[in-house]
C-alpha cells in the first residue's frame, strides 16, 4: 500500500495485519528550519506539447468573459468556466501559460493544478480492505442484541458518540443530503440504495460536472473509501449489515478522484459548486487537494490553488452548505512552527521542504469556515496517527487506532471502524477519513432535527453538543516511554480533541 495514497485520502492502509498496519506511526517530523526548498515553477515538468490543467481566477469587478478571451490568446483551451465564483477551469500545451495569464489585470490568480502532463493516469497500489470470513459475520450476527443490526456489534464507534440513543429518537430526516466528496460511492450496496441521492450526485473529475448515470461510482479496480465513508454516514437501519451515525438521511456521490487515486483542484471546485447548486447541507472531506500535501501562499501556482478551493468552499457555505474535513494522518502539529513535507508534489518527482502551517495550508482541512475532525480510537484518546492543533482543530470524532493501542470493548474486537465496501461488502478501516464522516453525520442529525438553521448555527450545535475532554498528558501512545504528541490548551479547546468529541444524543434531543 502507498503512503503516498494514504495521506491523499487520510485513511490508515488496511490489507496489513493490524500490529503491522500502524507500526510505522505515529510518524513526527523531524522538521528544521533550513531544509530545502522546493516551488512549482522547479517541479513543473510540462514542456511545449504536454497538456497541463490550470485554474485562473477572476479579479473582483472584471469580466469572466474578456478572461476567457485572454485565456485563448494565451494558448489556453476554457474546460469550464465557474462564473458563480470567479474561478476558470483550462487546459493548456503552452508551457509559459500561467506566467503569461498572470500579467492580464483581470486575473487574480492561476497556477497549474498538477506538475505531470493530462495524459499518462498513474496507476497506483489500493487497498486490499480486511474482511470478515462468511463464518465470522453470521458468529456476529448470531450474537448481536435486539433491535441491533446483523454486524452492529463490530461498531464500537456507534456507542461511544451515543449514535445507537439518537437512533431511538430520530434516525435523521430524509430532506437532509450529505455529499461524499471523494473517490466514488456505490450506491448499489444493499446498506446504501435505498439513502442515495441520485439526483445530488456527480462526477467531477475532469472539473466539470458529468452527469451520466452512475458516473459517481468507483470503476472496478479504483479505491473503497468513499462507499467506506458513506456507510458510516448512512447506511440504512433495515435488519442488514451495519447501520450508520444518521441512517435516516441521504447520501450523495460527489466523485472528484482520477482512476490513479489523485484529488486535483480543478475536481475538488466542481464537487464544492455542485453540492452548493443540488441541495447538499453538508459535505464531508476525507482527502487533501492534490499535488501539493501544503500549499504555500509565496508560490504562485499554489497560492492560486488555495483561492480557487476557498472560493468554491465559501460559496457553498453561503448556499446553506457545511463543510467538514479530515485533518490528516501523520500526527502532525498543524499549529506548530514548522512541519517537514517530503511528499509534494506527489504526481512528479516528490521532494523535500520545511513549510510553516500556517502560511501553507492543507486544503481543504485548513480553509475557514471548514469543519477540521480530528481522530480518536475505542479508548477515546486521540489515535497515534491524527493529526493535531491548538485552533486548528475544530472537533474530534472516532476514526479507529491500532487495536494493539486502542483495543474496543467486546462484542466488538477491532480498533478501526466496520462499514461498507464497493460491491456489497464490509470490512475495517481507519483514519482522519473515518473520523470526519462521523462528524458530518451528526451535523446531518443537527441539520435534521433545526431545519432552519444555517451552516454556523449548525456548527455552533455541533461544538456545544460534544463531549468535552481535556488533552491526554502524557500522550505515549504506543508505551515506549517517549512522548509521542503534546497538547495544548484546556478541556473543551485543545489541540488534541477541539471542542470535544461529537455527541449525536445530543444533537437530536438540544
Amino acid at each position: 500500500m502507498s503512503v503516498r495514497l494514504t495521506r491523499r485520502t487520510v485513511t490508515i492502509p488496511l490489507g496489513m495485519a493490524v500490529a503491522s498496519a500502524l507500526a510505522f506511526l505515529p510518524n513526527v517530523a523531524s522538521a528544521t528550519e533550513d531544509g530545502p526548498q522546493v516551488t512549482a515553477a522547479q517541479s513543473v515538468s510540462a514542456a511545449d506539447g504536454d497538456a497541463l490543467s490550470y485554474v485562473v481566477n477572476v479579479r473582483a469587478g472584471h469580466s469572466s468573459a474578456a478572461v476567457q478571451k485572454a485565456i485563448g490568446e494565451a494558448g489556453g483551451s476554457v474546460v469550464i468556466a465557474y462564473d458563480q465564483i470567479g474561478v476558470i477551469v483550462v487546459h493548456s500545451k503552452n508551457a509559459g501559460f500561467a506566467k503569461e495569464i498572470r500579467k492580464n489585470q483581470g486575473v487574480e490568480s492561476a497556477g497549474a493544478t498538477r506538475t505531470a502532463p493530462l495524459s499518462p493516469q498513474r496507476t497506483t497500489e489500493m487497498w486490499a480492505p480486511e474482511v470478515l470470513t462468511d463464518a465470522e459475520m453470521q458468529a456476529v450476527a448470531e450474537a448481536a442484541t435486539p433491535g441491533q443490526e446483523p454486524l452492529q456489534g463490530l461498531q464500537w464507534d456507534l456507542p461511544m458518540i451515543k449514535a445507537d440513543k439518537a437512533h431511538e429518537v430520530t434516525l435523521g430526516s430524509r430532506d437532509v443530503t450529505v455529499g461524499v466528496i471523494d473517490t466514488g460511492v456505490d450506491d448499489t450496496h444493499e446498506d446504501l440504495e435505498h439513502n442515495f441521492d441520485r439526483a445530488a450526485s456527480v462526477n467531477c473529475v475532469s472539473g466539470k460536472p458529468n452527469t451520466a448515470d452512475g458516473a459517481w461510482r468507483p470503476n472496478k479496480g479504483e479505491s473503497p473509501h468513499g462507499t467506506h465513508v458513506a456507510g458510516e454516514i448512512a447506511a440504512a437501519k433495515d435488519g442488514k449489515g451495519v447501520v450508520g451515525v444518521a441512517p435516516g438521511v441521504k447520501v450523495s456521490g460527489i466523485k472528484v478522484s482520477t482512476p490513479g487515486g489523485w484529488f486535483y483542484t480543478e475536481a475538488v471546485v466542481c464537487g464544492f459548486v455542485w453540492a452548493a447548486e443540488h441541495g447538499v447541507d453538508i459535505t464531508n472531506n476525507s482527502y487533501y487537494t492534490d499535488p501539493w500535501q501544503f500549499n504555500c501562499g509565496d508560490d504562485l501556482d499554489q497560492k492560486a490553488l488555495v483561492e480557487a478551493v476557498s472560493r468554491a468552499t465559501k460559496y457553498a457555505e453561503g448556499k446553506g452548505t457545511v463543510n467538514v474535513a479530515a485533518a490528516g494522518n501523520d500526527n502532525w502539529d498543524l499549529a506548530g512552527k514548522s512541519i517537514l513535507d517530503v511528499v509534494s508534489p506527489n504526481d512528479s518527482t516528490e521532494t523535500t521542504r520545511t513549510i510553516d502551517p500556517k502560511k501553507c495550508l492543507d486544503i481543504p482541512a485548513q480553509l475557514p469556515g471548514v469543519v477540521t475532525v480530528a481522530s480518536v480510537g475505542a479508548k477515546g484518546i486521540k489515535s497515534s496517527f491524527s493529526n493535531y492543533g491548538q485552533g486548528v482543530i475544530d472537533i474530534a470524532a472516532p476514526g479507529g487506532d491500532s487495536t494493539r493501542y486502542q483495543a474496543p470493548d467486546a462484542p466488538a474486537t477491532d480498533g478501526r471502524i466496520y462499514s461498507t465496501l464497493p460491491g456489497g461488502g464490509y470490512g475495517y478501516m481507519a483514519g482522519t477519513s473515518m473520523a470526519s464522516p462521523h462528524a458530518a453525520a451528526v451535523a446531518a442529525l443537527i441539520k435534521s432535527t433545526h431545519p432552519e438553521a444555517r451552516p454556523n448555527q449548525v456548527k455552533e450545535l455541533l461544538a456545544q453538543g460534544a463531549d468535552k475532554k481535556e488533552c491526554t498528558a502524557p500522550y505515549d501512545i504506543n508505551g515506549d516511554g517517549k512522548i509521542d504528541a503534546v497538547c495544548q490548551g484546556g478541556d473543551g479547546k485543545n489541540a488534541f480533541y477541539g471542542e470535544g468529541v461529537v455527541n449525536a444524543l445530543n444533537a437530536v434531543t438540544k
